[in-house]
This record gives structure tokens, C-alpha cells and sequence, in this order.
């Protein structure tokens, strides 16, 4: 009894203390109308209720509308590209504000910590890396070694299987992200980023093959390419305009994504393993019947769903399932899927882990 009160002191006191920390975030953008980093957003509001304030360094500053002990500073790419300015603005915030921050939360972009790494050490801040790619280089070996923890989501990500490496919750706040009215048990959802790294042409051949064999089905393809990649996109868009039942729609914000979640009983995303997709979670935690390759979710999916074999024919027959799925049985399963990301990959979980990652003592 006396041990769990000392615990249960101690834990209060450690929380009092990092609610007085300083942290330091440095992303790609800070910017609710990017429909590919938009989600960010949500990430600084929660790292901000776990310390006394967040200063941000973006690439790109857009639209946002975040708690007051946060500060964003831009690196300029929203009034056009210079990599010298860049440079330039980064070590003059870093160097500026050096004294208004104590730890330092990179997410994604590894150059950040190959950049400031060496003076964040000599200067006693640690440093926190979100790296989740597959595939890794020399310099993302120096910036592991460079950063204090590192984090990741899938077993599969390059930095997994260094000392200093973290799995964490992919972050999906439960509380946006939820069932909402009801959607038609035929209804299929592509939503990302029409690059071929997201293997668009499989599910749409998929679908092909569904169509050809009078399946009932309504498809909606939500997103937009790359810059420099709109080839791809527009090849692949008209190879299947042609088909029945299939819509193509360009890419919406993140706020706009619920909607789209809950208007679809079947979502299907084919990235392959090496990372795990938000927008898997986002999907479950809107009560989405998911169809995926991805071995981030192998284990909580029946095993009907879960695409073992990047082809056509194998989604073909795992979006059959999906189809013929009776209203009780897929009820159920929508139930277990948005359990499993509330307890396992909730917002409120990450700004937890992130504040115990970040604490320097």
C-alpha cells in the first residue's frame, strides 16, 4: 500500500514537471488543407497539453489554429523553393530560440537531425526521430545514432531494429475519427495518394475483375499524385475510365476524411508492409471493414481480409469477402477494429509516450 502511494506520488511528480518543459517539433508542414500532412495538426494540439510550450519549425507554413503555448516558425517553402534559405532560417531558429526549448521532436524528416544533431547535443537537448520508412541509407544510420530515441510503427520500418528504436501508436484521434451514420455494405474506398508506391493499378484491375463478373460494387478512387508523377495517375485514370461504378476524385483534407470513411463500408489500402498507414487506422477507427496487404494489422484482421499476394486476383477475392459480409458479421468486425485502435493507437496514447520519450531526465 505504502509502495503504490510512493508510485502513484512520483508519477504526479513527474507529470508536474513535464507539464513545465519546452519542446522543440520539427516537420515537414504545419498546414490543415494538406491532405497528406494535414493530420499533423491534431499531433501538435496533443504534444501541447504535455508541456508548457511548443515551438515548431515547418518547411511549410499553411492554414492552422493551434493552442496559444504554441509558435510556429517557417522555413519559407510556402513563398517559394530555396534550399540555401532553408538552411539559412533552421540554424537561425535553432540557434535563436536555443534557450525556449528542451527537447526536440522530429518527425519524418531525418535531414532535420543531420543539420542540428551536433549542436542539439552540445547545447544538452535530446532528440526524439519519427522515421517509419521501409528503406534507410548511411545517413539515416547517422541520424539514429545522432538522436537519443527513435521511433517507429511497423515492424518493418528500416530503424526497427536498432537499440535506441520505440514502436509507437500511429495516433488516430478516436474522437474525430468514429462511426457515423450508415453506409452502403457495397461501397469500396481507395483513399491516398495515387502514386504507384500505393498500388492503385492492382485494385483497380480488382475491380475489373469484380465488374467483369457482375459483382455489386460502387468504387470511389480519392486522391491526387506527386508532383512530377501526374503521368501515372493520368494513365492509370484513363486505362479505367471505361470501367462501371467507378469514381475518381482528387484529394481532400484531412478534416474531410471522416466523411469519406463513414459514406464506405470497405476500405482498401495496399501499401506494402514497411509502414503503417494512418489512414488504416483512420479507416478502422471510422468502423471500415479494411482490406489491406499491410502486416502492421495482419494479426487483428480475419484472415480473409488480409491480402497475402500483391495481385489482382488475390484482392479481387479478399474484396469478395468484404462484399458478401452479412450485417451482423461485419458489425462485429467493425467493432473489433476500432477497439483495437482506441487501445492500441489512440492520440491520447502517443502524447503520452511522445511526453516520456521527450522528458530529458
Amino acid at each position: 500500500m505504502v509502495l503504490a502511494s510512493s508510485n502513484a506520488l512520483l508519477n504526479a511528480a513527474r507529470s508536474a514537471y513535464n507539464k513545465w518543459m519546452q519542446f522543440l517539433i520539427c516537420t515537414q508542414a504545419v498546414d490543415l488543407d494538406d491532405p497528406v500532412l494535414g493530420f499533423f495538426h491534431g499531433w501538435i494540439e496533443e504534444i501541447s497539453k504535455h508541456c508548457e510550450s511548443v515551438i515548431v519549425i515547418c518547411l511549410k507554413e499553411g492554414r492552422h489554429n493551434l493552442p496559444n503555448n504554441v509558435a510556429v516558425y517557417s522555413l519559407g517553402k510556402e513563398s517559394g523553393p530555396s534550399r540555401l534559405k532553408y538552411i539559412r532560417l533552421f540554424y537561425k531558429y535553432i540557434w535563436s530560440l536555443r534557450n525556449e526549448y528542451d527537447s526536440v521532436f522530429v518527425h519524418m524528416n531525418q535531414e532535420y537531425v543531420l543539420l542540428g544533431g551536433k549542436f542539439w547535443w552540445l547545447w544538452g537537448k535530446r532528440i526524439v526521430l519519427w522515421r517509419n520508412h521501409k528503406s534507410g541509407s548511411i545517413f539515416t544510420r547517422i541520424a539514429v545514432f545522432l538522436s537519443h530515441a527513435v521511433c517507429y510503427t511497423s515492424l518493418s520500418a528500416y530503424v526497427a531494429s536498432f537499440r535506441n528504436a520505440m514502436r509507437m501508436p500511429i495516433g488516430i484521434d478516436t474522437e474525430v475519427f468514429k462511426p457515423g451514420g450508415t453506409a452502403d455494405p457495397h461501397s469500396i474506398l481507395f483513399l491516398g495518394r495515387f502514386d504507384s508506391v500505393k498500388n492503385p493499378e492492382i485494385l483497380l484491375q480488382a475491380l475489373d475483375i469484380l465488374a467483369k463478373k457482375g459483382t455489386e460494387f460502387k468504387a470511389d478512387i480519392v486522391g491526387g499524385p506527386t508532383v512530377g508523377r501526374e503521368l501515372y495517375a493520368s494513365g492509370l485514370k484513363k486505362q479505367f475510365s471505361s470501367m462501371p461504378n467507378v469514381a475518381f476524385k482528387p484529394a481532400i483534407r484531412n478534416d474531410e476524411t471522416v466523411a469519406a470513411y463513414n459514406s464506405h463500408a470497405i476500405y482498401v489500402n495496399l501499401t506494402p508492409s514497411g509502414s503503417f498507414d494512418k489512414t488504416i487506422g483512420e479507416a478502422m477507427a471510422c468502423g471500415c471493414v479494411v482490406v489491406t496487404a499491410n502486416n502492421a494489422v495482419q494479426d487483428v484482421l480475419p484472415k480473409e481480409l488480409f491480402v497475402t499476394e500483391l495481385s489482382a486476383g488475390s484482392v479481387a477475392t479478399a474484396l469478395c469477402y468484404a462484399l458478401d459480409l452479412r450485417d451482423a458479421e461485419r458489425a462485429k468486425i467493425s467493432a473489433r477494429l476500432r477497439s483495437y485502435i482506441k487501445k492500441e493507437h489512440s492520440l491520447s496514447l502517443l502524447g503520452t509516450r511522445l511526453e516520456d520519450l521527450l522528458h530529458t531526465s
